[in-house]
Parts: C-alpha cells; structure tokens; sequence
C-alpha cells in the first residue's frame, strides 16, 4: 500500500500555484533560506576549497579537502533541511494538530493570514552546523601549527 502523498489544497506539488501576493512572498521567503543561505554558504566553501587546492602545494592539500568535505556536508545539510520544508504548506494532517496546540502567538500578528504549519525555530539545525564549522576551524588550526 502506498503512503498518502502530502496535497496541497486538494492538488499535487507540481500543480500547486499561489493565491495572492502574500502568499507567493511568503513561498519566497521561506524558498531564500534554504537556496540562498545554505547553498551560497556551502557554495562558498567548495570555492575556497578549489582554491586552495589548485594554487598552494601539497602541504596544503589537508586543508582543502577538510574545506571540501565542510561543503559535501553543508549541501547534504541543506538538501534534508530543504525537503523537510517543501510540505510546510501542505493540507493539514493528524500530526500537525499538535504543532498548531503548542504554538503561541505573535504579538501584533493576532489576526493576521496563517501560511502553512507553525514556524519552528531552526534551533537544532544550528547547532549541528555551527558545531560542524568549529569543528573544521579547529583542525585547520591544528593542521596549521603541524606544518
């Protein structure tokens, strides 16, 4: 038996078209997250690390595959976090009423259009990769000092 695919508002992902202005904001917005800033960072790294591995000799090497393993995981990182969004405004399901009984609302916003699940902070997400990046600065700087 095949599991109940996610809809949104009755209609499949690949038909699903936004109502209003504020509707297709807050698509982009959430959209600017995960291919702006996890992308972009990780992009980032996979050019430092190209680059350190083209221009410095082999002693160098070390760095720049710890740099190139930093960006595998930024992407990978950035991929699950990016499919764990994409059902953010699907139709509701049983296991969203209790994230709709644990949010509280925001001051001022009492009123306003809800889009999709509950925002939940990304708290853990950014432990794990702020734990990932000082783990690479470390042992750059060990790597650094063992020259």
């Amino acid at each position: 038996m095949e599991t109940p695919r996610p809809t949104y508002r009755g209609h499949r992902k690949q038909s699903f078209c936004a109502e209003d202005l504020q509707e297709m904001n807050e698509l982009r917005a959430r959209h600017r997250t995960f291919d702006g800033a996890y992308r972009r960072t990780a992009l980032a790294n996979l050019g430092y690390a190209l680059t350190v591995l083209r221009l410095f000799d082999m002693r160098f090497y070390k760095i720049g595959i710890l740099y190139l393993v930093l960006s595998a995981f930024l992407f990978l990182f950035e991929y699950i976090r990016g499919a764990s969004a994409r059902h953010a405004f699907s139709d509701s399901s049983e296991s969203d009423a209790k994230l709709w009984e644990l949010a509280q609302p925001t001051k001022g916003q009492e009123n306003a259009r809800e889009f999709g699940k509950p925002f939940v902070t990304a708290g853990a997400s950014v432990l794990i990769v702020a734990g990932l990046v000082a783990a690479t600065e470390i042992c750059v700087i060990v790597l650094i000092f063992t020259m």
